[in-house]
């Protein structure tokens, strides 16, 4: 008899996974405690590992680890990384294998000093790079693209290390949002074309300042917002104050849309957009575009409940919680030998027959990716006894990869590149499905004059691709949320 086995990654999801998460902290006499309390904020943006890297009295001090930021540090841990200033990492690998060598932030010892990065983001002419780096005697460490910077910055010249890191990162291609740590500086930095959120933020008791990739952590670090770091600027902040620097050739900003639909917290503003309101907004336009006769909406939760609530407030349909998620599930779960379907959904989401037996279901979450996932929650709900399911995606149809530092399927995993909307309602078992459309998308998020990247859904690559694949894009596992 086949036993029952722990694992990882056991549940069959098929959605857009959060990259990363990075925080810094400058003149605070628990930097790394603080540290610590922005990547807990952060977690949702990365769950296979975390890492900080402090600075006192000239010495740089880590702890890395795989997990999530409350398995890997305690207050033995945070009580190891002393100093005034800190940067966090929390990782989900787009690029490198999930391995403690990959843990970020990297750091190094080189002929300036000590330097140490965390990333969130992917660069595309990473491979190219580290070919040529290896030609020329490098030794990488790990598989990760961040690496390639450090090692680009140990080759250049400058008089002080913002110098040295803009003319690193002039010869990289891609997504960025960095932290850096040196042993007197902090410094943070935006990809000209700001794929990437990062956000600037004062403490509030010791008036020392905060990077984040997001302002919900702000508000657990007690920092006050004080602006978004913008496309293609770096801040260099020191005991001096703060000073800012761009750069890089000025180019077209193209934030993430994806940040707004399902990556970032819906309580963050991410360049002055509050994420919370964006997803009621787009559930009012999905009311527009896809009126159904129904009963109730249904969100699948967490990702599709903004969504679901502005939908409802538009129709008049009622809001209900069709399906009730278990948070407290973790990284492994012991399967049961004789498995049933969707056993992997079913530990995560249960669904309500007292609420929708005999019931015509707006059913909303907030993508469609391979259609694996879909297919198992709208069984879930019909096993339930609901009458219809009519299933809305707070998306448009997604049709091509992200090389920007998002996990996703090939395009030949992905249903909407392959197949119809129709072919792809029968295939997950939906009375109807509807996406977003784009241009609706881009009218919820304030505009296409605001600049976004929306390249998995129009195809509209703003940099150069890889050519071929390289492999070091991971497969899609998205855990519910």
């Amino acid at each position: 008899m086949e036993k029952p086995y722990p694992t990882q990654n056991w549940t069959d999801d098929d959605h857009f996974h959060d990259e990363c998460g990075v925080v810094g902290v400058f003149g605070h006499p628990e930097a790394s405690n603080l540290a610590y309390l922005g990547l807990y904020a952060l977690q949702h943006r990365g769950q296979e590992s975390a890492g900080i890297v402090s600075a006192d009295e000239g010495r740089l001090h880590a702890h890395r680890g795989m997990g999530r930021v409350a398995e890997v540090f305690g207050s033995r841990e945070i009580a190891r990384l002393p100093g005034t200033q800190a940067i966090g990492h929390v990782r989900y690998s787009t690029a490198g294998g999930s391995v403690l060598q990959n843990t970020q932030p990297v750091f190094i010892n080189y002929r300036h000093g000590s330097f140490s990065v965390g990333h969130n983001g992917n660069l595309v002419n990473a491979q190219e790079l580290r070919y040529r780096l290896e030609q020329e005697g490098a030794i990488f460490h790990t598989d990760m693209d961040t690496e390639v910077i450090v090692h680009l910055l140990a080759r250049v010249s400058g008089n002080d290390a913002g110098e040295r890191l803009s003319a690193a990162l002039k010869q990289v291609s891609g997504a960025y949002s960095l932290v850096c740590l040196t042993e007197t500086r902090l410094i943070g930095v935006r990809d000209p074309m700001g794929f990437r959120p990062l956000v600037l933020g004062r403490l509030i008791d010791s008036g020392g300042f905060v990077l984040a990739s997001e302002t919900c952590a702000l508000d657990l670090m007690g920092a006050e917002f004080v602006r978004d770091v913008a496309p293609g600027e770096m801040i260099i902040i020191s005991v001096d104050g703060i000073e800012s620097r761009q750069p890089f050739a000025p180019a077209g900003r193209r934030m993430c849309v994806f940040e707004y639909i399902y990556f970032a917290r819906p309580d963050s503003v991410l360049d002055g957009i509050h994420v919370y309101s964006v997803r009621k907004r787009i559930g009012h336009v999905l009311a527009q575009l896809h009126p159904r006769e129904a009963d109730m909406v249904v969100p699948v939760p967490d990702s599709g409940v903004a969504a679901a609530m502005g939908y409802a407030e538009a129709s008049g349909l009622p809001f209900e919680l069709g399906l009730i998620r278990n948070h407290y599930v973790g990284r492994t779960f012991i399967q049961p030998a004789q498995r049933g379907r969707d056993f992997g959904v079913r530990v995560k989401l249960n669904a309500q027959p007292d609420i929708l037996r005999g019931k015509r279901v707006v059913l909303v979450d907030d993508s469609i990716v391979r259609g694996t996932t879909s297919a198992k929650i709208v069984h879930l709900v019909r096993s339930a006894g609901a009458r219809e399911i009519h299933f809305l995606s707070s998306s448009p149809p997604t049709v091509g990869p992200c090389y920007y530092g998002i996990d996703t399927p090939d395009r030949a995993q992905l249903i909407a590149a392959q197949h119809s909307t129709e072919e792809i309602c029968k295939m997950i078992g939906a009375d109807s499905l509807g996406y977003l459309s784009l241009n609706a998308l881009h009218e919820a998020v304030g505009g296409q004059e605001q600049g976004f990247c929306d390249a998995c859904f129009s195809n509209d690559y703003p940099l150069p691709v890889p050519v071929t694949d390289t492999g070091r894009q991971l497969h899609l596992i998205k855990e519910l949320r």
